[in-house]
This record gives structure tokens, sequence and C-alpha cells, in this order.
């Protein structure tokens, strides 16, 4: 093939949800962009995880000049310590995507074997023939970033996962300024999030499920439960703030609710009053009004912290009788039925649950039809 030519390789995430990774190869020079994981669905008997087939990325080992990140999402960052056990590359990410992904290099024992670099907005770096401009972008996770991607025949704009959200929980808006720069400028390709592109009209604001929080939490005497992803910080954060606003302590359940929270209040893209946070194994010296917990699980996920809740198998929290459980997040696409036998087992525990067709406590963190036009 003539090497003067850019090869577009998706290795994942094209078609399908999750798995996200994407080659870009000219002459000698690879890069890659994001390397997810996908959830494995109801027919995966004893899958935990699905990595994507980095094949290729072996073969030509020796090209590879980095890996570049757009989120800090697991579909687009749960690969990395497989990949880096078979391919030794540099990562460039947000600040935020870096904490997240060195808590999975610490793990897998790869922290002091991998370099990596903190990229901040509108910062451009070179890798190879390839120069990549990173632009603020909004999504379900605070830095998102897309990228522009200078390459001898042209600029390849990757959108990453967006949406347009005027009123932002965390940063900027999306830097439309820059995007309508960089048309007139000329693209060659546009790679864009298409998740949401059967759904029409617009993304409503994160701040909408703050807003119904605060509506629905208000007169509740019982304990809160609330199942969303812990990457979402943009949510975690409206969940503390509305357990502030009724006066409940918080407590953490689940792995990575506990890693990712600890990591987004260290670097500072999370915010909560002293105190309010507390052990999750100190809940029952507090009433039932005055507790909130926030905890892994909405994807019904068999080991997650909600479910082993439902199921009466959860070291410190047992569902009782008038639990209110929230579950803010929407299922992922194969997840349905795990979902909905974890909210038959909380029903017939005796709590109240709240999920997403019943109020308005998840928005999507992509772009819908109108913003696509």
């Amino acid at each position: 093939m003539n090497k003067n030519k850019l090869k577009v390789i998706p290795l994942g995430g094209l078609g399908e949800v999750g798995k996200n990774i994407t080659v870009f190869e000219f002459g000698n020079d690879i890069i890659i962009v994001d390397c997810g994981i996908a959830f494995p669905d109801d027919e995966m008997l004893g899958i935990d995880l699905v990595l994507p087939d980095i094949a290729y990325l072996k073969k030509n080992a020796d090209k590879i000049r980095g890996i570049v990140i757009t989120h800090g999402h697991e579909d687009h960052i749960g690969a990395i310590p497989y990949v880096l056990k078979e391919i030794n590359v540099p990562i460039y990410a947000s600040k935020l995507a870096i904490g997240l992904i060195e808590i999975k290099l610490k793990e897998h024992g790869l922290l002091s074997t991998t370099k990596m670099e903190t990229i901040a907005q509108g910062q451009i770096i070179e890798l190879g023939v390839f120069k990549v401009e990173f632009i603020n972008s909004c999504h379900s996770i605070a830095d998102a970033m897309a990228l522009a991607i200078r390459t001898p025949v042209g600029v390849v704009i990757h959108t990453g996962d967006f949406k347009i959200d005027y009123t932002p929980i965390h940063g900027d808006v999306i830097d439309l300024v820059r995007f309508a720069e960089l048309g007139n400028q000329g693209v060659l390709l546009l790679m864009s999030d298409s998740t949401n592109v059967e759904r029409e009209g617009y993304t409503l604001s994160e701040r909408t499920v703050g807003e119904t929080f605060d509506r629905i939490f208000d007169d509740v005497k019982n304990r809160i439960i609330v199942a969303t992803f812990a990457s979402n910080i943009h949510r975690v954060q409206q969940i503390i703030d509305a357990a502030v606003n009724c006066n409940r302590k918080v407590a953490l359940s689940g792995r990575s609710m506990i890693n990712v929270v600890n990591v987004a209040l260290e670097l500072g893209y999370l915010h909560a009053p002293e105190k309010t946070i507390i052990d999750i194994n100190e809940i029952n010296k507090y009433p039932h009004d005055k507790l909130m917990i926030i905890t892994t699980g909405s994807q019904g996920e068999p080991m997650s912290a909600l479910s082993r809740m439902a199921a009466s198998t959860h070291r410190q929290l047992d569902i009782i009788p008038g639990d209110l459980v929230v579950i803010s997040a929407t299922p992922i696409p194969g997840n349905e039925k795990t979902v909905s036998r974890v909210i038959n087992q909380l029903f017939k525990k005796g709590a109240n649950v709240i999920y997403n067709s019943l109020a308005e406590i998840h928005v999507s963190g992509h772009a819908c039809q109108e913003v696509k036009k």
C-alpha cells in the first residue's frame, strides 16, 4: 500500500457501544486514540470485560508514537493496562484522565514503567508526523477533549464523546469557536460521536438532574441510595450537593466509586464540605434520614455494590423497607435485563425505586440530532 496515504483503522467502538480505540497511521508513524473496554452482555457468561483486538498494534509496535485519550470513561481508558503489557508506549491525557489511569496502572503494577504526560486544553503535541490539538469539549465527565489531528494530507477532527451544554457543572462550555475556525481552514475528515444520532431534539443540561434530585430528596425520611457511574463526576457532585441541601452525610460504596471520588477530590474536580463524606462502616452511627449512599451498580453488574445490596450479600448495608433507591443512569445496550432484575429485587425487599423512565434523574452525555445538523 502507498506509504503516503493516511490509514484510519478502528479496532473497536465503530458500530458498537464501548471498546473505543482508533489507529491513525501515516508512513512509519502510528498514534492511537482512546483505548477502552466494552462490557459483556447477558449471553457472555463468565466474562467480566471485553478487550479490543490489538494484533495489528503488536505487529506494528515500532511505529506507535503514543496513546491519546479524549476522556476518562472506561470505554475509552479501561483497556490501557492490558495493552501496555503488550506494547509499552506513552500516554497523553487530561489531568483527570491521568488520575484515573494511574489507579489502573497501580493495580496492574505498571505505574513505574509507564510514561504519561498531562495535557491542557488548547495544547498541541507532535507525535511523529502527527500534530494533535486538544480542544475543550463537554461530556458526562470533566476534562473531556476533542482532537484536531493534523496529518500530511489534511486535518482530521475527532470529536470524542460530546454534547453541547451551556450550563455545565464543571469547566467551560464546548469550544465551538475553535471548531468553526478549523472548519473555515478546511477539514479532511470529521469523526463524530453518533451515540444519540437516532434521538430527536437536544440533549438536556446536566443541571436538570440536580434540580430533580433536590425535588425528590426534599421530604424523604429514610435512607437514600443513589447508583450511578463512578466516573460521572458531574453527577456525583450533584448528588453530594443534594445531600448537603437536605443535611445528610454521604457514604461511598463500591471500589471504583471510592477510588474515583478520592482522585476527583484530590485533583479539585469534586467538592464537599468537611466531614460530609463518611466511611461506609460508619453508617450505623447516623439516623436513616441523615444518610445518603452513592454506589456503583447502575448497570446491574452481578458483583457491584447495588446488586449485592439487593441480594443481601453486601457487608455493610442491606436494603430495608422504605429505602429510596435512585438509579441515575440508563442501561447500556445489552444490560437491560440485568438492570431490570436488580430493580425487581429491590422492589421485593420493600425499597422505593426511581429509575430514568419515572423521573429526570439522568441525562445523556451525547449530542442528539439537532446538534448534529
